[in-house]
């Protein structure tokens, strides 16, 4: 007697058993452990980022090719689209309740499919990172060479692709690729107990025998010291909120234009930055305030607070229009550039020309850190990189000069050299080489050294407060206006004014405002 053909019945109950078994992660045993370390369960993860009921799973079927483990349902990732206040995102997110979310070829190629398909597609990507690395045996061997990691897509778009925002949240120990999609990310968030590096403690270990914990290898004070993450928070629900509030400034793809919001009034009123910027150049004062009168009401959002901390980067909003905005700290080294402001500053650049995001600069600062540290830490090279992207930035470019502006360090934030589109100050402005103290005692020196050596003290005193009071009258807002150095001298209360005025203007004609290679 021959065998029974399943009837369609017989198969839809097969695909619902397996459905059921891929939707069941790690397990109870194993999911309970991963949530008794504080750590939700990726599916919990990816309904908190989602619009309810809009996630479209992809592979959710997949297995491992070496099937030698317990049940590893979807190879330890779950991959797909959904909406995102209402717009559709690609998301990977790591199942850390199987096998710690190690990789292997299967998870390597959902991965790798879901990224291709948001970038062809034009769709921001989500990364939720949680992480042991590579999972051995699997990538063992001839393996390894043959895994399926394409970087021609895995790593950006292909050349003829507009880029995608990438927003990562490192919700556990990250390393091996979940490290690389966070490194990939234009935004990276992590959670206060989270870790990352590009392997973890027990194969630093075995490979060079140093012996780290998580937190000492890679955990918020180490990120954070390498530029690995922009923001660190306490909950996972942070971390979700922070993804969207980030992807909010931001277009889908760098081929459209950066999404407007309704004007608010600003935080503080403008008339009272009168009052919070002392005139004298040698007084300090939260420039976070500054922005405050500036900016939008609850649009301010700052990306890389936890490292160089002398320079503030923000997404904003002024009169609705998304901006970036760039600022020197006068509470940190009085707002001087060093290696990781400036590394920084280029890095936040980049993220808002290549999505249409028009850069607001705030000047306060002294100038370049100098002397040994400074040159050991690559300020050079940092300094070259940055200038040279202000001066290749297509958004638009606003500067304002609010007390001193000095040296290499005006140049670093948007000085003439580097094309702003338009450069105003405050009547407080300094402007010049150097500080007026500093650059005396270097160009005059030997002058006087000699009415020290040759009059005394008094004639030298004297001397000094003439050349000072000199080199102040050559550093002032109104000669360098007069010169058309600066486009105009402004009101501190019409900063936000001129400025929101300013951008209209730059954008020009465009009725699409998008920059660079992908106009339409």
């Amino acid at each position: 007697m021959g065998t029974t053909e399943p009837t369609m019945k017989d198969r839809v109950d097969e695909l619902t058993r397996r459905r059921h078994e891929s939707l069941q992660m790690g397990g109870p045993e194993s999911l309970k452990k991963h949530t008794d370390s504080g750590r939700l369960p990726v599916r919990e993860r990816i309904d908190l980022i989602l619009d309810a009921g809009s996630f479209l799973e992809t592979g959710g079927l997949g297995l491992p090719e070496r099937r030698i483990h317990k049940p590893v349902p979807g190879d330890s990732v779950v991959t797909g689209f959904g909406k995102l206040d209402g717009r559709t995102v690609g998301v990977i997110g790591i199942d850390a309740s199987l096998l710690a979310g190690t990789t292997a070829p299967t998870s390597m190629r959902k991965q790798g499919h879901v990224i291709e398909q948001a970038q062809r597609l034009g769709y921001p990507l989500v990364l939720l990172c949680d992480a042991d690395g590579g999972r051995m045996p699997d990538v063992m061997g001839w393996r390894f060479s043959g895994l399926p990691l394409d970087f021609k897509t895995f790593l950006g778009p292909r050349p003829e692709e507009p880029p995608v925002p990438r927003a990562a949240a490192v919700l556990g120990p990250s390393y091996g690729d979940s490290a690389l999609h966070a490194a990939t990310a234009h935004f990276v968030v992590m959670m206060q107990s989270g870790s990352i590096a590009l392997s973890g403690p027990s194969v630093v270990d075995a490979a060079i025998g140093e012996f780290v914990t998580d937190e000492e290898l890679g955990g918020p004070d180490a990120a954070q010291e390498a530029r690995n993450v922009h923001m660190v928070v306490s909950t996972e629900s942070d971390a979700m909120d922070a993804i969207a509030a980030f992807l909010s400034y931001l277009p889908s793809s760098a081929a459209s234009p950066a999404p407007v919001a309704p004007a608010v009034e600003p935080a503080v009123d403008p008339s009272e930055l009168l009052d919070i910027v002392p005139a004298s150049s040698r007084s300090a004062y939260d420039m976070n305030d500054v922005v405050d009168a500036i900016v939008d009401d609850g649009s301010k959002f700052p990306w890389g607070s936890g490292f160089g901390g002398s320079l503030l980067t923000f997404l904003a909003r002024i009169e609705g229009q998304p901006v970036g905005v760039i600022a020197n700290q006068p509470l940190i080294r009085a707002g001087a550039l060093d290696p990781a402001s400036l590394s920084k500053e280029e890095q936040f650049i980049d993220l808002c020309d290549t999505f249409n995001v028009p850069l607001v600069f705030l000047h306060d600062v002294p100038g370049l850190m100098i002397g040994t540290q400074a040159e050991k830490g690559g300020i050079l090279h940092a300094y070259e990189k940055t200038v040279s992207r202000i001066a290749s930035a297509r958004v638009p470019k606003i500067g304002v000069v609010l007390r001193k502006a000095y040296g290499g360090g005006h140049f670093a934030m948007g000085g003439r050299p580097t094309h702003p589109d338009f450069l105003f100050a405050w009547p407080t402005a300094e402007m010049g080489f150097m500080a007026p103290e500093a650059g005396i005692r270097t160009v005059h020196r030997r002058r006087m050294e000699k009415v020290l050596a040759e009059e005394g003290p008094a004639a030298r005193d004297a001397l000094v407060a003439e050349l000072t009071e000199e080199w102040r009258a050559e550093s002032e807002p109104w000669e360098a206006a007069a010169h058309l150095s600066l486009d105009d001298v402004i009101d501190p209360s019409r900063t936000r004014e001129v400025i929101a005025r300013a951008l209209d203007l730059a954008w020009g004609s465009r009725a699409v405002r998008v920059v660079g290679k992908w106009d339409r």
